[in-house]
Formats: C-alpha cells, sequence, structure tokens
C-alpha cells in the first residue's frame, strides 16, 4: 500500500514571492510553508509527477538542454538543490531533482529500499522524461545511488558526479574497517533498532533533523543552515511514513553486509565505472571523513576529478552554492575532463 502525500494536492503552487519583491529564487522566510506545501516550494521551477519502475516520483525542473538529474541525500528532499536548478539552468542543461522513493512528494511504498532498485528508480526516471541518458548528481545517498547507477545502466549515465560519499564498497570497508569513520557514521548503526529511530526523526517537529544538519555543516558559513532553511526540512521529515521510508536504505545497507543479497550487491559493485567522474568533498566534513572518499577513483576506468572544498562540511552545494555550482557546470563543459 502506497502513502499519499498530502502535499501533492496542488501540483504547481501560485507565483512565489521571489517573483514579486526581486529576492533570490529559492529564498525561504521564516513561517509556514508556502502555498505548495512542505514540498512543492515556490520557485522558478515546475513540479510534476512522473511513473518510473513501478512508482510515482515527485520532481521539480527547470531549463532545456542535456539533463542533468539531481539525486538529494538525508535528512534532505529535493529541494536541497534549489540553487544548483537555477545555475544548471542558467547555464543550459535541463536541470531535473527528484524527491527519491518515499521522501518528499514521491510514492512510499512498503518495499524496494535497496540500492540496486533505488537505483532503478533514478534509470528509470531518465526514460520516463523521454531523454536518451543524464549526468547524474548525488549527494550523500543519493551519491550512493548515483555509483550504483553508473555501474548499473552505465548507457543511461552520460557523466557522474558526487558529492560527499565514497564509492559504495569504500563505503562498506570503512564503515567496517577505520574507527573512526564507524564512529562519525554512527547514526547509521543507530538506525537499526525498530521503531526508535522513527520516533526520534519526527520528535518535537522533527527537532532531530535541524540537529543533524546544523552538526554535518561546516563553520565556514555561518549563514548555512539558518532557521528558515531547517525548517522547510523539519515539516518534510514530518510527512507521515517520511521517517521510515527515509532510514529504510541505511538499514538495508547494514543489515545486508552478510546476507546473500548484500554480498551479490557488493560483488556487482567491482564492475568499474566507465564514465567521466566529477567526486566532490568538504574537507570539514564530519559525516563521511575525507578519507574514506578519498581513493574512490580506484573503481573508475574513465576519467577522474577530486576535488576537496576547504573548509566546508558535509553539504558544499549548499553551504557555498556558487563555488559547487561553478565547480560542477565547468566540469561539464568541460569536453576532455582530466582523470
Amino acid at each position: 500500500m502506497m502513502v499519499p502525500d498530502s502535499s501533492t494536492s496542488d501540483p504547481v503552487g501560485p507565483k512565489s514571492p521571489s517573483d514579486q519583491d526581486g529576492t533570490p529564487p529559492g529564498t525561504v522566510r521564516p513561517g509556514p510553508a508556502s502555498g505548495g506545501g512542505p514540498v512543492r516550494l515556490d520557485g522558478p521551477w515546475t513540479h510534476r509527477d512522473v511513473a518510473a519502475n513501478g512508482a510515482r516520483f515527485h520532481i521539480a525542473e527547470l531549463g532545456e538542454g542535456p539533463l542533468v538529474l539531481l539525486l538529494h541525500g538525508f535528512p534532505q528532499f529535493w529541494w536541497t538543490w534549489r540553487h544548483q536548478l537555477t545555475a544548471l539552468a542558467d547555464a543550459g542543461y535541463r536541470a531535473v531533482a527528484m524527491d527519491l522513493r518515499g521522501v518528499g512528494g514521491s510514492d512510499r511504498t512498503p518495499r524496494g529500499y535497496d540500492p540496486a532498485n533505488l537505483a532503478l528508480d533514478v534509470t528509470g526516471l531518465i526514460r520516463s522524461l523521454g531523454e536518451p541518458d543524464a549526468a547524474l548528481v548525488g549527494h550523500d545517498l543519493g551519491g550512493y545511488l548515483a555509483w550504483t547507477a553508473a555501474v548499473m545502466r552505465p548507457k543511461l549515465v552520460r557523466r557522474l558526479v558526487v558529492s560527499s560519499m565514497p564509492h559504495p564498497r569504500r563505503w562498506r570497508s570503512s564503515m567496517l574497517s577505520d574507527f573512526a569513520q564507524s564512529r562519525a557514521g554512527s547514526y547509521v548503526w543507530g538506525f537499526q533498532r525498530p521503531w526508535v529511530p522513527e520516533r526520534q526523526l519526527v520528535a518535537d517537529d522533527a527537532a532531530f533533523v535541524e540537529q543533524l544538519i546544523r552538526d554535518w555543516a561546516g563553520p565556514r558559513t555561518p549563514e548555512f543552515p539558518d532557521d528558515a532553511v531547517l525548517g522547510v526540512y523539519r515539516r518534510a521529515m514530518c510527512i507521515p511514513s517520511t521517517a521510515h521510508c527515509s532510514i529504510e536504505p541505511y538499514r538495508w545497507m547494514v543489515r545486508s553486509l552478510a546476507r546473500p543479497d548484500g554480498i551479490q550487491f557488493n560483488r556487482r559493485m567491482k564492475l568499474p565505472v566507465r564514465v567521466p567522474t566529477l567526486h566532490l568533498h568538504g574537507s570539514l566534513d564530519p559525516a563521511i571523513r575525507t578519507r574514506s572518499a578519498a581513493g574512490s577513483g580506484e573503481y573508475v576506468e574513465a576519467p577522474y576529478r577530486w576535488r576537496l572544498f576547504d573548509g566546508l562540511g558535509h553539504f558544499p552545494h549548499e553551504e557555498d552554492p556558487a563555488g559547487f555550482s561553478a565547480e560542477l557546470i565547468n566540469w561539464l563543459k568541460d569536453t576532455e575532463p582530466d582523470r
């Protein structure tokens, strides 16, 4: 049974205040969510639902040109890419940010949260959008799925950009053999408890979401996160069933370690990534240590570029949106990306 998202009754919210008073697109003001509900936030983008891989996915899209598909991480939703949507559209791309299965405005299904199926959500969406391929840009969990999709469906992935997430095999080995990374990723181990994590995520209007984002953000940009932005993420987490669905992928990632399906997935990920790859990371990321992410290039048999953002934490695309977008767009436009 799919749990509906009550916020999707109005597919496109009213005209954004940013269109009326000259403030930047996607600017959030303190107070209730905008007319599009907690998920369909106003801006220059448009909202719609797209069917793929047996489910319905909410997307926000802007611009025309080659497809760039943006995949969010935990504990966020499509809106984390608000700055890149406008930057990519201005640069001549069709920018699409999707809500992953179980999050935001997408379907909450009772199963299907293993990375292989979630990656098929991503590649299925590319086909449903009528595109031959896409440049995948993934952050955190979205980066894990981007790595996976590039291995499973390489013909559908034109280029790969991953932020704040090592290759799945690198993530697995770091969590199991590196005490510092295992401690940094203690939230993943905590998610293995039944029911408690879901209740913790939504308690006190999802105050734990605010705590996680504040703890993981770097100190260089004190304007992120502000109260208004945190309020958006807290409201989105409080949509029924979101807390449960958003942590199911992490439960699979740990509980499958010794199971046949997990072992098979780990072996499958031995296949090299054969598309040009840009790997971005904040030097002060407390959730994914730099040492854990570095070295993922050994799984890439294509041009690979590693870029470390000095002084940034786990959310470089929001902590320094201009710098992140410039790095992303310059690399996408580079016809001969370096190795």
